[in-house]
């Protein structure tokens, strides 16, 4: 399976209009998490951001010195993904986030950042926890 982003040309920024074409009914979803990370943290910064030919375009929120969140356009839906420290880990282990995001987070590489994880995002089924995961990251 093919794990790039759906925009490719570093020469062209994705815009709202090309997300919600590629993306379909997820699109709201999207804008529900971007609003949701400014609702709780509004000095938050967004923007596009292409590491290379390899990945393609990704947007992410940041704060000054680290990502909150990262959205990677798929076709039809997209991924969000996090870096959470120890500190943010061992509150996700301990709260009520589904079971299979704890397992992604307790087998994820420990780097010096912190664990990654990547999650699906194609129905609003996991809403609930992606707010949560944003709200501890935002809290650690």
């Amino acid at each position: 399976m093919d794990d790039l982003s759906i925009f490719q040309d570093k020469t062209i920024v994705p815009t709202d209009k090309d997300l919600a074409g590629r993306l379909g009914s997820t699109f709201d979803l999207w804008i529900q998490f971007k609003d949701f990370v400014f609702e709780k943290y509004p000095k938050a910064i967004a923007e596009w951001n292409y590491p290379g030919i390899k990945y393609g375009w990704n947007f992410r929120i940041k704060d000054k010195k680290r990502a909150i969140i990262y959205f990677l356009p798929r076709d039809n839906y997209f991924k969000v993904a996090f870096v959470f420290g120890q500190k943010a880990t061992d509150t996700i282990l301990e709260s009520d986030v589904s079971p299979g995001i704890k397992n992604d987070l307790e087998k994820a590489t420990k780097y010096a950042e912190g664990r990654g994880i990547r999650i699906d995002v194609k129905d609003n089924l996991i809403l609930t926890d992606i707010k949560k995961l944003i709200e501890i990251k935002l809290a650690n």
